[in-house]
């Protein structure tokens, strides 16, 4: 009975008993009531319990971008047919949504169930459907397209790193903390090694371009480089993950964000030998510029 009932309530059908035995209305009705409500405009933050602690009124804001976005391309029509998927109290429900003229976006949006309401607990692009596997023994495990796993990587990674950081910071100091993101003189050690066939200098340079670029999927570009100058621009996913991942926003404030990256390249090039100026092309420093020069020493 507990893999029938979830398959009665996707279609809709009505067994006496069963849903007030869940505790919630019918995952149709739940699905047509939020998008009328959303159409109309009448959503409010109390229809919103967020499941991983974001904030209320930026869920808000961005399910009404959402609709706006497929309401100016002529596209809510769809919203009407979700792939329904519920999960204990939980049901979510996957749309595709046209929100350009050829783009078009995949999004899971999760409800909580209870007490007969429904209430909208978050909304996801990213979607590992490892519930379609084939069953055990199986070595199939679904990819994701490069961009997204390069995505999720570096949110993985600093996340981590953040946690840690504040972590230590609370017990120790943030000068402390900081000093652990010092490790410029193993950073250099492995650009002279790997990259064996130009100057330790200019190794540096080459390395920082090509592990920026190729393993953390940054868009790196080499503008200039001699034997006593570099400029590299680059837009890194260290800075766009403080803008689109709401959990770093709510950690810590954008400019000691800002300290640790700053740290961490102020550290690795004076271990190589280089004076580095930053420069930031915009406030969320989207876009940024290595200017560096030798050291006189």
């Amino acid at each position: 009975m507990r893999r029938f009932a979830p398959v009665l309530l996707a279609f809709g059908l009505a067994v006496p008993g069963l849903l007030a035995q869940l505790g919630g209305p019918d995952d149709r009705v739940i699905w047509k009531e939020f998008v009328s409500a959303l159409k109309a405009g009448t959503l409010t933050v109390d229809r919103i319990r967020p499941l991983y602690g974001a904030d209320k009124e930026q869920l808000l804001k961005w399910l009404k971008e959402l609709m706006t976005a497929t309401r100016d391309n002529g596209a809510v029509s769809d919203w009407d047919a979700p792939e329904i998927i519920p999960v204990g109290n939980l049901v979510h429900f996957v749309v595709k949504l046209r929100i350009g003229r050829e783009t078009t976006t995949e999004r899971s949006l999760s409800f909580i169930k209870e007490g007969g309401r429904w209430y909208f607990g978050h909304m996801e692009n990213i979607m590992i459907r490892l519930d379609k596997i084939p069953p055990p023994p199986t070595s199939e495990f679904p990819p994701l397209p490069e961009d997204t796993m390069t995505w999720q990587r570096n949110e993985i990674l600093w996340s981590d790193l953040v946690r840690i950081y504040l972590t230590t910071a609370a017990k120790n100091g943030k000068d402390f903390a900081l000093g652990l993101f010092k490790t410029g003189a193993g950073y250099f050690v492995g650009a002279t090694s790997w990259v064996p066939f130009v100057p330790p200098a200019r190794a540096f340079i080459l390395y920082l371009c090509w592990s920026e670029s190729r393993l953390y999927g940054n868009l790196v570009t080499l503008e200039k480089l001699t034997d006593d100058e570099a400029v590299v621009e680059m837009q890194t996913h260290f800075f766009f993950l403080y803008k689109r991942s709401s959990h770093m926003r709510q950690w810590l404030p954008f400019a000691e964000y800002r300290t640790i990256f700053e740290t961490i390249w102020q550290d690795r090039a004076a271990k190589a030998g280089w004076k580095l100026d930053i420069e930031y092309k915009d406030p969320e420093c989207l876009q940024v510029v290595f200017h560096f020069r030798r050291n006189a020493s």
